[in-house]
């Protein structure tokens, strides 16, 4: 039997209640009790962790339609490892974690989905901590343009269009690295006509070359994005 991934609509059907936010307000903070699961119905979230430098490392920016949260059902306390800012304004729906463990208890198909979800969420962060880990500030930033072009990509003439712009700090943000190393590491692939920018938009002009650098394992894109 194949179980479908947890949906908008499956947790949409039971919020506690709605909360709108605005951008640069934070959802929760790393080390507060974690006691609810969130799903963004409009805006953008970015989860991230802050170093004992004082480092931010940005893990994932979820959108419309993506659940975050960190809750442990059944346990009787558990605690935000990340933390949770708005990055553009929007609506959340709120939903308790005692209504999750009664949805897991009395509907045994949610109860997969949920469980699928999970495994989804720990894939997500295993890969993402192992491209930091095994190949250095470089193998981060292209790991991170190509889960960029992943989530954000439109096909072109010229090559894969990051249809966002981003900036060079926030690329630092996602490999964990600092402003001046990513950019130094932008200018040597321009260089090697890998990449372009016009207007804030980076164009990959050979994925391959990124995929083969960092010796890509070929996940799903479903595990290989910013999501």
């Amino acid at each position: 039997m194949t179980i479908q991934p947890i949906s908008l609509s499956d947790l949409l059907s039971f919020p506690h209640h709605m909360i709108d936010m605005q951008k640069g307000e934070y959802v929760f903070r790393e080390g507060e009790v974690a006691s609810e699961l969130y799903v963004v119905c409009a805006g953008k979230v970015q989860l991230s962790k802050t170093t004992d430098e004082g480092r931010e490392l940005s893990l994932r920016i979820c959108e419309q339609g993506d659940a975050f949260g960190e809750i442990v059902p059944f346990q009787l306390a558990c605690t935000c490892t990340v933390s949770a800012k708005m990055v553009e304004a929007g609506t959340l729906a709120v939903i308790h974690k005692q209504q999750v463990e009664e949805r897991l208890l009395l509907d045994h198909a949610f109860a997969l989905q949920f469980m699928q979800w999970l495994n989804l969420q720990l894939q997500r962060m295993q890969t993402k901590i192992r491209d930091l880990i095994l190949h250095g500030k470089k193998g981060a930033l292209y790991s991170t343009l190509i889960r960029l072009a992943n989530s954000y990509g439109v096909q072109t003439e010229d090559g894969i269009l990051i249809n966002v712009p981003i900036t060079n700090q926030e690329l630092a943000n996602f490999c964990g690295s600092a402003r001046e190393v990513v950019s130094r590491l932008l200018k040597e692939l321009k260089e090697l006509k890998i990449i372009s920018v016009h207007k804030g938009k980076i164009t990959i002009h050979d994925l391959q070359f990124l995929k083969d650098e960092i010796r890509c394992e070929g996940c799903p894109i479903d595990v290989c994005n910013m999501n």
